[in-house]
């Protein structure tokens, strides 16, 4: 049986089956620089670091984590970890110390690859992190402390030799941390087994093939960046591109053309911003190499694939699916007709059910919760240290996705909103609770409700609602204030696109924060029952 080791199959086997020389990643940087790196050299920078982890005393099943800005490093080290069969992870390079906190504490990380400057965030808060044992700069030429090292030394003192165990397909290998609308986010954790869903999508859904030129767009911190940013493509020796710089719609047109990229996976909230701009930006390109390009994150919106037939010539094909599925579930792809405003039909393999809350499924048409049947191997297989929210994920054989969607008479799905207040802002979901706590730690604050409401752009916008303490006015100043303490505390996406003062914060009668009540006040629709609600 061929070793089902993620970082195997995407470097040393891309190597044995004669692709040693093919160039796996061309870097192109923000200043307008390329380097391209082949899957030979892949693999023997992914081994090296497999063996600085080897020298660090650091193996398997230990968790070691990346917080690098767009880097090469940011693929040398995450499979290298995967080699030495650590559970490995991406942290967003945006986070703030209250989110590094909450995830390499969480997981009881005891490395971090990072930079100079984003150690600057981790530094002070080193005494939550009782398990941290090394942190590697890869922009240090020499070791700061006797735990503070320099990474480049490191790997060149290291050898490009590495065996890599033939390792069991249950072996964890991959977390990526998830919110919730009550709680801290959650570790969803999984296996090595996974590549082969991820694999199999690259050709199911994206039909790659070994001559393109692939472009995903998601930052590795993303499970996107991950799973269709590293091991879908190269478990199936196809060259991607991987764009160091910023967002700007001139760029991007850039490198579709100048790299003739082929297959190109991206974001509705990008697509949206590219829509923008006046059409004559993309009416006047040559694109003739770009054969399909795909979106996932949140659900897209039928204006966006009329302007990508109007602009681009091509159709946009939606994907469905999230963290916990590790992989594609369901998707609009070429040879199924699209239907604006639907993610298109379950994957081949893949099992989904319209349920109700007794768990029978809707009639055709019907809303109801979005469940897919267990046992696809990209599958997670815990939420780590917190077993009994990811039992709580499954029933009769189902997972419970946490969306609700209906199903048509011709089996497509059609997406209607999340059964929680989990917001989903460009693409990432972030949790009100944390917000709400982290809005709790200024002084000038007594109560907060944070929710989600719809936006053009975003999809959907963070809407704060603060209860201030007496005394205090909702000014510019404060708003500033408010704005630059979750960004360093939480992380950019986290910043409230409103900030709005109220006189109190709805409750109900158990204390818990009725966010439904202050979704319907903002958007001026009826709350529904609100006999829970506290009016005391």
């Amino acid at each position: 049986m061929v070793n089902p080791n993620i970082a195997y199959q995407c470097t040393a086997l891309q190597c044995e089956r004669g692709l040693a020389d093919k160039i796996a990643m061309r870097w192109v940087d923000g200043r307008g620089g390329a380097a391209d790196f082949t899957f030979s050299y892949l693999d023997r920078q992914s081994n090296r670091f497999a063996n600085v982890l080897s020298s660090l005393g650091i193996g398997r099943g230990e968790v070691v984590f990346t917080f690098l800005p767009k880097c090469p490093e940011q693929f040398f080290a995450f499979l290298g970890s995967l080699k030495r069969e650590c559970i490995t992870g991406a942290l967003f390079s945006n986070f703030g110390n209250e989110a590094l906190v909450d995830r390499l504490g969480d997981s009881k990380a005891v490395i971090v690859i990072t930079t100079r400057a984003h150690f600057g965030k981790i530094k002070p808060v080193l005494s939550d992190l009782p398990t941290i044992r090394y942190a590697l700069l890869v922009d240090a030429d020499d070791d700061q402390t006797e735990y503070i090292l320099s990474y480049r030394r490191l790997m060149a003192a290291a050898s490009d030799d590495f065996e890599i165990p033939h390792t069991l397909p249950e072996t964890p290998s991959v977390i990526h941390y998830t919110s919730g609308s009550t709680g801290k986010p959650k570790g969803a954790l999984h296996c090595h087994l996974s590549i082969l869903h991820q694999s199999f999508t690259g050709a199911e859904v994206l039909g790659l093939k070994e001559d393109d030129i692939y472009w995903c767009t998601a930052d590795q911190g993303w499970v996107t960046g991950v799973s269709y940013g590293i091991i879908c493509p190269w478990s199936r020796g196809v060259t991607q591109i991987h764009f160091g710089g910023d967002f700007k719609p001139q760029k991007w047109l850039d490198l579709l053309e100048q790299e003739r990229i082929t297959v190109w996976y991206t974001a509705p909230t990008a697509l949206r911003m590219l829509m923008r701009e006046d059409d004559s930006l993309y009416t006047s390109r040559n694109l003739p190499a770009l054969r399909t390009i795909y979106s996932v994150g949140e659900p897209l919106n039928p204006e966006v694939i009329a302007w990508g037939r109007r602009t681009l010539k091509r159709d946009i094909y939606d994907t469905w699916w999230q963290t916990e599925t590790g992989g594609i579930m369901v998707a609009n792809r070429p040879g199924l007709e699209i239907r604006p405003g639907s993610m298109g039909k379950p994957v081949e393999g893949i099992t989904v059910g319209i349920l109700d809350r007794d768990g029978s499924e809707v009639p055709a048409g019907g809303k109801g919760s979005l469940c897919v049947r267990t046992g696809w191997a990209s599958m997670f297989i815990t939420y780590l240290n917190n077993e009994s929210a990811y039992l709580s994920k499954f029933r009769n054989g189902w997972y419970f996705t946490g969306d609700m969607a209906s199903r048509d008479a011709d089996g497509y799905i059609w997406f209607m909103g999340r059964d929680d207040d989990v917001i989903n802002t460009s693409g990432h979901l972030i949790s009100p609770f944390e917000i709400e706590s982290c809005l709790l730690e200024l002084p000038e604050i007594y109560e907060s409700g944070v929710i989600g409401a719809p936006d053009e752009l975003l999809y959907e916008k963070v809407v704060a609602f603060v209860h201030l303490r007496e005394g205090i006015a909702l000014d510019a100043a404060l708003e500033l204030k408010i704005r630059g303490f979750l960004t360093r505390r939480l992380s950019s996406t986290a910043i409230p696109q409103e900030i709005i003062a109220v006189p109190s914060v709805p409750k109900n009668k158990s204390g818990k924060i009725m966010r439904r009540y202050l979704k319907a006040q903002y958007l001026g629709l009826d709350a529904g029952d609100l006999s829970t609600l506290d009016t005391d």
